[in-house]
């Protein structure tokens, strides 16, 4: 009996393996360290051990379960590019518009991905997002990233 593969659980899994792949590649060039004395690079790598993890048994699962696949459908490439955009605005900006403005823009832009967010609920829910994160990663973690940066504290 032939079975049809899906395509869908395929794909996924190929991308969180070579995603997980190269984050624990990359990874590898930091001091690793134990599981009470973690290096730089212990999370990342630990993370990147579950993200080929997760996506060996959801490509297997696409390769091996009995599924009723459909096509694809279309690709928001309006949500990819805003999100992609996000991320690197966040990357490049963090350190001289400081935590809370970078946070704001990329969770406001990232909203926008979706067609169903008004401008309106895009900002309340970057407004929300920028509050919980700056009061786990500033207060409750102490990262020792500025809340304002230098790009706008003169």
């Amino acid at each position: 009996m032939d079975r049809e593969k899906s395509i869908k659980d395929i794909l996924s899994g190929l991308i969180f393996v070579v995603l997980g792949g190269a984050f624990g590649l990359a990874a590898t060039g930091y001091e690793f360290g134990t599981a009470l004395r973690m290096g730089p690079g212990y999370f990342p790598i630990v993370l990147a051990v579950v993200l080929v993890g997760l996506g060996g048994a959801i490509l297997f699962k696409g390769l091996f379960a009995s599924v009723e696949d459909r096509d694809l459908g279309i690709v928001s490439w309006r949500a990819v590019a805003l999100v992609s955009g996000a991320v690197i605005f966040f990357g490049a900006t963090v350190r001289g518009l400081g935590l809370a403005p970078a946070l704001f823009v990329t969770a406001f832009v990232t909203s926008l991905a979706s067609i169903e967010n008004s401008v309106l609920r895009a900002g309340i829910i970057a407004a929300a997002l920028t509050v919980f994160c700056v009061l786990i990663f500033s207060v409750g973690l102490g990262v020792a990233v500025p809340l304002v940066g230098p790009w706008l504290a003169g």
